[in-house]
């Protein structure tokens, strides 16, 4: 019988082993690029199972979250505005063009056209860029080109140096 304690032991590490690689490879893996979204339509956003493409985060809220969906259905997802217009600033013209963008608007609480959006500059949002997607203009809100640019020269309230500055600039105290 001393002999079989050992032997039981080491059994049932090996099962418990077996056991946790088994579970673990059951688990629902991250969403990072959904592929074949062919209708070019808004994919519903499980909370904790989509993946920013930028960044890398988790998206576990809606309220700054983005698509991009190439012409062959390929999708990307962003949990803030701006990263999603980093990204999208290194791909190439004709797949800015010919790309798909939907952006969470926040006055509508509904997926909208992120090319026609309206964008706030200063947002608190996950990355801190600021940049909130509104359907509805209003006062010094810009539209996506211009929040492309701002994304590209650093003017963001990320950017430390800038913020001060921004707020200034949106506080009418220039």
């Amino acid at each position: 019988m001393k002999k079989l304690i050992p032997l039981l032991i080491v059994l049932l590490l090996i099962v418990g082993i077996v056991t946790i690689f088994t579970s673990l490879a059951n688990v629902q893996r991250m969403t990072v690029v959904y592929e074949g979204n062919t209708t070019k339509l808004p994919i519903e956003i499980e909370f904790n199972h989509f993946q920013d493409s930028e960044c890398g985060m988790i998206i576990d809220d809606i309220t700054y979250a983005s698509q991009v969906i190439a012409s062959d259905g390929k999708t990307w997802f962003f949990h803030d505005h701006g990263g999603m217009a980093s990204w999208l600033f290194l791909k190439t013209e004709r797949f800015q063009n010919e790309a798909v963008i939907w952006v969470w608007a926040k006055d509508s609480t509904r997926w909208i056209d992120g090319k026609m959006a309206w964008y706030s500059r200063n947002d608190i949002t996950p990355m801190a860029y600021g940049f909130g997607a509104y359907m509805s203009k209003r006062a010094r809100f810009v539209s996506f080109n211009d929040m492309q640019g701002y994304m590209e020269r650093g003017e963001t309230l990320a950017n430390l140096d800038k913020r001060k500055q921004i707020m200034d600039e949106l506080n009418g105290n220039r």
